[in-house]
């Protein structure tokens, strides 16, 4: 399983109109601790950025499933129930998990997120579809 963290980049970077902004971005990195958060971010950050930045907060989160697409450009946050029957006591037993969908709006995140569930035998629920600040995910490379 993936262990998650996203991580919030602070810098300064120059606007269209020349004046110079602060900027946070938002990134999900694969890591084992914060720690190879942190330094993971660092790494994939400093070819795109110019000058100073400053990883601002790195946070663990629970992620149980990405979909990915590479033609969409947010990332939203999905919650989902599944449901299952409690059959000793005859009850409808709901599961919460997050997952996270690449598209360009709402309605193709639920379809992107239907699709990728195709084929699962438990039945569920979605509760709620939101975007999120990440702007792109870094996954864990055995290689580097």
């Amino acid at each position: 399983m993936q262990n998650w963290f996203e991580t919030v980049i602070g810098y300064e970077k120059t606007a269209e109109e020349g004046k110079i902004v602060k900027v946070k971005e938002h990134y999900l990195i694969d890591a084992l601790s914060h720690a190879e958060a942190e330094n993971r971010i660092i790494e994939e950050m400093k070819p795109f950025i110019s000058g100073e930045f400053k990883v601002e907060k790195v946070l663990r989160k629970k992620i149980n499933e990405i979909f990915a697409n590479i033609n969409g450009d947010k990332w939203y946050k999905a919650k989902v129930f599944f449901i299952s029957l409690d059959e000793e006591k005859d009850i409808e037993k709901r599961t919460g998990v997050t997952m996270l969908v690449q598209a360009n709006d709402i309605k193709e995140a639920w379809d992107g997120l239907h699709e990728g569930m195709k084929g699962t035998m438990a039945d569920f629920e979605v509760a709620s579809i939101t975007e999120t600040a990440i702007l792109d995910l870094y996954l864990y490379d055995a290689v580097a």
